[in-house]
């Protein structure tokens, strides 16, 4: 028995899907080459000739002094978006470039000046402050790395204790993504555990 013209689907509709598959796929496959291109780019500048210490985006020619600078800033040229902002939408590849986004939105500055109260979303830009207006320069060891702070970004409770920061967010804000995000990390880190074989040692 034949179907009826009416019981099919139009062509538009009967093909969406697959259009959409078609376009996550092209989607996947530009990542890929992008990827390759980030990986050509640092082997240029890591084994260049001329033995000079800065890294070029080879895209927009921008210079930076380290490389994880240059891997970081590559993210930016990606057409694909991984992580939007809540709020606006925009789209990030780097949860560093969204977390500093978003707190142009909850106005959360968890850096403040021990001299005059004045509050920033970034260390660099504290440290900067520091240095432009009361001429007090940060002074690190070779890869010293800087004391961590935890910073909720629901509310701007900070803490340097990571379990201190963790209480606060399950307490207070128990739908946080943040809260979620620990979950999910925390699970996975269990599981490699039980997974890891045990080696024992036979007298």
């Amino acid at each position: 028995k034949s179907l009826s013209s009416s019981s099919l689907p139009p062509p538009a509709l009967a093909s969406a899907p697959l259009n959409k598959v078609k376009h996550l796929q092209i989607l996947r496959v530009w990542t890929c080459v992008l990827r390759q291109l980030m990986c050509v780019s640092l082997c240029f500048q890591a084994c260049g000739s001329s033995g000079s210490s800065e890294f070029l985006c080879s895209a927009c020619h921008k210079v930076f002094p380290l490389q994880r600078m240059l891997t970081r800033h590559l993210k930016c040229h990606s057409m694909l978006k991984r992580h939007p902002c809540r709020f606006c939408g925009k789209g990030f590849n780097d949860t560093f470039d969204l977390k500093r986004h978003m707190r142009t939105h909850t106005g959360i500055r968890p850096y403040r000046c021990d001299l005059c109260e004045k509050a920033f979303t970034q260390r660099c830009s504290l440290e900067s402050h520091l240095r432009k207006i009361h001429g007090v320069r940060q002074q690190y060891a070779y890869r010293q790395r800087r004391s961590k702070i935890f910073v909720c970004e629901d509310c701007g409770f900070t803490s340097n204790r990571p379990d201190e920061y963790f209480l606060h967010v399950r307490q207070q804000h128990p739908s946080s993504p943040a809260l979620r995000r620990y979950y999910r990390k925390h699970m996975l880190t269990l599981k490699q555990q039980k997974h890891t074989p045990h080696l024992q040692i036979i007298h």
